[in-house]
Formats: structure tokens, sequence, C-alpha cells
């Protein structure tokens, strides 16, 4: 049985709580298998969802309903930065899986990265590594269970997955030990179909309420060709890629926002944000294309990339404005007075 008591619990793959705080009670069957939402009946994305996070709200906005995933090699901050979406999120019910992490994370991801503000209007289903590969995998669908059960009441869901790399790697343990050939990097085929089967559980549905769902994708070696990540982004509504050589010079959250995208910002945004946010990352990989010879170049800079330099004097008040530090939120509604300044200082050039 479901209900509101499960707001603020941590459970495991089977509904059963973890953290001595008693039984867990409701009014509602827990249904045993994913919820199937028929395509015509899906309530169009429409609204922006406030994650709470600069980056994304700004350049990646997200919308309400959409399916996201999150794609970075190990170490690189991806759990810092879920922990920052479900503690400054407007949703108003956040359940987060933790599928085959290490076990010292769930605690110090409750503690730490959700504390009590975040918990109070969360349900957190753990699988560390060292559970079955079967209870990871009843773990993600029962993630996916409990989020359609608060949509279907009308609220606004926020659905995290850590990790959808670890829920294929538990099919391709069982699907091995049953004999089923491998395929890609040792995955057999029954992996690759099942992750879209999930990600369409999510989404939203025709009730009023809305499900949200960012999904975590590890790249191993940052190999973002990886067979789990390129199957991920196939299936998903976009993708935020993290990156390494950031999160190496201190930029967190380290997100890559050229290579990331959010195929709903335009149904969720104003056509003026849309302007903003596109200007502000062609600057950026503009200044990228030419940051190697600006050290190098010194008096001897020939006149177009001396004009390149002084324009992109914007850069450390452009970039800074999106390296805060995790307990700095930024509200949805001021997105676009940040990514305006430079799209008038570009034209004015």
């Amino acid at each position: 049985m479901i209900g509101d008591q499960w707001l603020g619990r941590v459970v495991n793959g089977l509904g059963e709580p973890l953290d001595n705080k008693g039984k867990l009670g409701g009014d509602t069957l827990l249904a045993q298998q994913l919820p199937q939402v028929h395509p015509l009946k899906r309530q169009p994305v429409h609204a922006p969802l406030d994650v709470g996070v600069r980056a994304i709200n700004g350049l990646l906005t997200i919308g309400k309903g959409q399916r996201v995933g999150l794609m970075a090699g190990s170490g690189v901050g991806k759990s810092v930065l879920l922990g920052m979406i479900t503690r400054y999120t407007r949703a108003e019910v956040v359940v987060v899986g933790l599928i085959g992490e290490r076990g010292r994370e769930v605690k110090e991801f409750i503690e730490n990265a959700l504390q009590a503000e975040g918990l109070a209007k969360s349900v957190i289903v753990a699988a560390p590594a060292d559970e079955s590969p079967l209870m990871r995998i009843k773990a993600t669908e029962l993630c996916h269970t409990i989020a359609g059960y608060y949509r279907d009441k009308g609220k606004d869901v926020l659905l995290l997955v850590d990790s959808l790399t670890r829920y294929a790697m538990a099919q391709r343990e069982i699907a091995l030990s049953l004999g089923e050939p491998p395929a890609t990097k040792g995955y057999p085929p029954s992996a690759f179909g099942m992750i879209p089967r999930l990600v369409e559980s999510a989404g939203n549905s025709e009730s009023e309420g809305s499900m949200t769902a960012i999904y975590t994708v590890l790249a191993e070696g940052d190999d973002q060709q990886d067979p789990i990540v390129d199957c991920a982004r196939a299936v998903l509504d976009g993708h935020i890629v993290l990156s390494r050589h950031l999160a190496e010079a201190g930029h967190y959250p380290a997100i890559d926002v050229g290579q990331s995208i959010s195929r709903c910002m335009s149904q969720v945004t104003e056509r003026e944000h849309q302007l903003a946010a596109r200007t502000l990352k062609q600057l950026y990989a503009e200044y990228q294309s030419i940051k190697p010879l600006i050290p190098a170049g010194g008096d001897t800079l020939q006149a177009p990339i001396r004009w390149q330099t002084e324009r992109y004097a914007f850069r450390p008040r452009s970039i800074n404005s999106y390296n805060r530090k995790s307990r700095m939120p930024r509200c949805l509604s001021r997105q676009s007075a940040i990514c305006a300044p430079w799209r008038r200082q570009g034209n004015a050039r």
C-alpha cells in the first residue's frame, strides 16, 4: 500500500523501509508493473520546471513531463548536481532512485545533498551495488511506479534515477547467466530493449499532474559513444553532458552547454529567452575555438582575432554567473535577464 506517508522515507527495491521509522502505510495498492501511458493520452510538455540550477534553467530549460539524461564519467559531480536539483526544485514531490551505487553514498546523499528540507518532500529508493541484480531492477521500476502514483494524484513529480547504466548492467548480469548471447560491449539485446520501456513509463499522462525524469548515464572512459549512452540519448527528450575538463578546473556544476541540449526548451520558454540562450551558447562556442590562440598570440594577433578577444571580455562574468556553490539556487524567471546582456553586447559589435 502507498500513500502520502511515504514522503520522507527510505525504502528498498521491494518497498520495505530502511530508515527504522516504522511501517509504511497507505490507502492505494502499489502496482507491480511499470505504469503504461497511451501515446495519444499524454499531456504535452508546455510548462517549465524550475530545477534551481542556473545553467540548466537558463540554457537548457526543462519542461514538466520531459525525460532528460545526465551523462558523465565517474567523479565529475553527478550526485552533487542531483542533490542540488532535489533540494532546490519547485516540484511538489521528488522520487530518488540510488541504483547500484556505493553503499556509503546512500546516507551521505540523504544527509549532505538532500538535507532535511529536501527529504521532507522526497521518497528514496535504495539498491546499492551489493544487492542482487534482480533487486536493482526491481528498485528502478519501483521508482517509476511511486512517481506514477503521485503524478496520477495531480502532483508535479520529479524522478531522479542514479543510474540508468547500473540498471542496464543488472539486466546484463541476469541475461548472460541465462545464456543470452552478448552484443555490443557485452550487453545483450534485452538490455537495450528494457531502456525504452522504462523511459516511456515516465513523462506526462492524462492526469493533471506531471512526471519529469532525470537519469544519470555513466559514460565509461568519458566516451559519449558508449552503447548505453547512445541508446539513452536516442529515447530521451534531451541530455546534459558533464565535462571532466571543467570539473578539473574547479567549475561546478561541470555542465558542457555546447554538447548539451533540451529538446523541449522551445515549447516552454519565450522567444526572447530562446534567443538570449542561443546567442550566449554561440559566443561561448566561438570563444572555445580561438581560446588556444589567445595566450600565444600577444601583440602579433591579427585584427580579427584581437576583435574576438575583446568581444570575449564577457567570458569571466557570463561563465562565472553559472559557476556557483551548490547552496545558491537561481529562480527560473531571472534566467533571460542573465543571458540578455551578452546578447546585446554581441549584437553591438
